[in-house]
């Protein structure tokens, strides 16, 4: 009984201690929930994501590594990628979007597994919980396997738990006004600066990075909005 209680105090103060900044990145992703990116894209993204950290840790609990720090981290470019293709199509209409859904009204498990977006979401849960592995593999290394199944039941479940918590913090009015007014620019803004820290895990670039894609994202809607404003004016 008392191995059962500290696999579960174990799993919840590992979890918690390596996920917390996942809250923010998920509340971003359920912000823009639209006709081409659904809730469960972001369920399926996060425990792809988070299973593929698993498994690359499971190998601490057999006495080896198979991926290599260094390589899990060259996936921060993959957020980076996203961040500026977003800041650089965010003048696109929703009815656009509407278009190209092409999406059954209730697609199979498979089909949502196998999405891009869902894979979006898994490479960046992936890639922002590369540092989570150096805590997992020592920790599987020094746990049984009841201890272990434990504590991957309690991993899985708070992964469920942390997406539906980010979930309803859309829902405030006062984080969901400011995302509705601001998160065509602000969440680009912030995966570019997360990718950043991923690759170079420096505070001071990723701020820089974030400074510096929000300024870019400000002159390009500064640049394009005279050009519509000519475009009506040629149209009358």
């Amino acid at each position: 009984m008392n191995d059962l209680v500290t696999a579960i105090t174990t799993g919840i103060t590992a979890f918690t201690a390596t996920n917390i900044d996942d809250i923010v990145i998920l509340t971003l992703f359920f912000s823009q929930i639209s006709a081409t990116f659904r809730s469960r894209h972001i369920f399926a993204g996060q425990y792809l994501g988070f299973a593929a950290l698993i498994v690359a840790s499971l190998p601490g609990f057999l006495g080896g590594l198979i991926i290599p720090q260094d390589w899990i981290r060259l996936l921060g470019f993959m957020p980076i990628i996203i961040g500026m293709s977003s800041l650089l199509k965010r003048e696109e209409d929703s009815s656009e979007e509407a278009e190209e859904e092409t999406e059954p009204s209730c697609p199979s498990i498979v089909s949502s597994f196998l999405s891009p977006q869902t894979c979006n979401v898994a490479a960046i849960a992936f890639a922002n919980g590369s540092d989570n592995i150096s805590v997992y593999v020592p920790l599987f290394a020094n746990s049984e396997l009841d201890s272990l199944l434990v504590i991957l039941s309690v991993f899985f479940t708070l992964v469920g738990v942390w997406c539906y918590t980010a979930c309803k913090l859309t829902s405030l009015p006062a984080i969901a006004n400011f995302l509705t007014e601001n998160g065509k620019t602000f969440v680009p803004c912030i995966l570019i600066g997360l990718g950043v820290f991923i690759v170079t895990e420096n505070v001071t670039w990723t701020l820089l990075s974030v400074i510096s894609s929000y300024t870019f994202s400000l002159i390009l809607g500064f640049n394009t909005q005279p050009l519509s404003e000519e475009q009506e004016k040629l149209i009358v």
